[in-house]
């Protein structure tokens, strides 16, 4: 038998209505009492009546987040928090991995054209601005990183540029001089991550005088652990070789930490390593990593938000970071961070 909202009610302790108020993302519903109904939903397994739903609403009850892979810490992160924001806003989550090729990605939005679906969370990896526009669907829909929206599109991002540059600012206090990057895309046709991320790396040494060694920009062809180890051993190979590594995430940065075990060279002592996306993981390596940590939590419910309340006007918001110094960059002693991308 399924499970009602009086059922619901019944075993959190409050009224039908508050449930339903809940569910529906109603606003003033105290924070204990929805906690209460939440554990409740999630205890007894309650799902929507979507066919009663979209009847009395004009809507589906279904949000969708697509992401290249599901896979990667940091999209994990990002679609376990999609999900629980789902619910508390009264509607289910859908996830769809594309695998970041243009092909699937363009197949995604032209399956879009459902009225089930409210509204999409979508991170390309592919398509650029111009492509985005010719396969736009009819739901709202909003960005997320750093691909240029169409014209009217919403996007919630984190700057990049003045986090890469925190961190190379870091690592240059430190005393590092010859500063490496692994993961940039030299064929990027589109602003993305990686040339962002390197922009604000120059930025950082143009300001400290210092100037780029191009041998030492190490391109990947995937953001994982075995190509940043692969990049790595490929600069502990130079005849010069970088005293500090960029990362473009925290996957190849521990990658990277580890092909520098495998060839003897000590961190941060001989090189000091950095990466991006504040995954989990970064605390427990050995050494353990220092990265930028963006707030997952704003970002989706910025992102959630946008899709609910309205995203015609081509809002964006640039969610708050941190610089998290840990033994990777600063030794054993580390353990500061460092605050950055506040709204004002």
């Amino acid at each position: 038998m399924a499970v009602t909202l009086r059922d619901v009610a019944r075993c959190a302790g409050v009224s039908v209505r508050t449930v339903s108020n809940v569910v529906n993302g109603k606003p003033h519903v105290r924070p204990g009492t929805r906690a209460r109904v939440l554990d409740a939903i999630t205890a007894l397994g309650y799902r929507p009546n979507l066919s009663a739903r979209q009847l009395k609403y004009g809507r589906g009850g279904f949000l969708a987040l697509v992401v290249p892979e599901l896979e990667a810490p940091y999209f994990a992160e990002l679609a376990a928090l999609f999900t629980q924001v789902c619910v508390e806003r009264g509607y289910l989550g859908l996830l769809e991995s594309t695998g970041g090729t243009r092909e699937h990605e363009q197949l995604v939005l032209r399956g879009a054209q459902t009225h089930m679906i409210d509204g999409i969370l979508f991170s390309p990896l592919s398509l650029s601005g111009p492509e985005l526009a010719e396969h736009s669907p009819s739901q709202p829909m909003v960005l997320l990183g750093e691909r240029e929206p169409p014209p009217g599109w919403s996007r919630v991002t984190v700057d990049s540029v003045a986090a890469s540059r925190a961190v190379t600012e870091h690592l240059i206090a430190t005393g590092r001089r010859r500063i490496a990057v692994i993961g940039h895309f030299e064929h990027d046709r589109s602003i993305g991550t990686g040339v962002l991320r390197f922009r604000g790396v120059i930025e950082a040494l143009d300001a400290a005088g210092l100037t780029f060694d191009r041998q030492l920009l190490q391109g990947v062809h995937k953001y994982d652990q075995e190509c940043g180890r692969q990049a790595m051993l490929t600069l502990l190979e130079r005849s010069e070789r970088p005293d500090a590594v960029v990362c473009f995430n925290d996957l190849m940065a521990l990658g990277a930490i580890r092909a520098c075990y495998e060839a003897g060279v000590a961190v941060p002592d001989e090189i000091a390593i950095a990466g991006f996306d504040g995954n989990r993981q970064a605390a427990f390596s050995t050494p353990s990593l220092t990265t930028i940590t963006p707030d997952m939590e704003a970002l989706v419910r910025s992102a959630v938000g946008l899709l609910i309340d309205g995203c015609d006007d081509g809002v964006q918001v640039d969610v708050p970071w941190s610089l998290t110094i840990r033994e990777s960059t600063a030794g054993r002693s580390s353990g500061r961070e460092r605050a950055g991308g506040e709204q004002d």
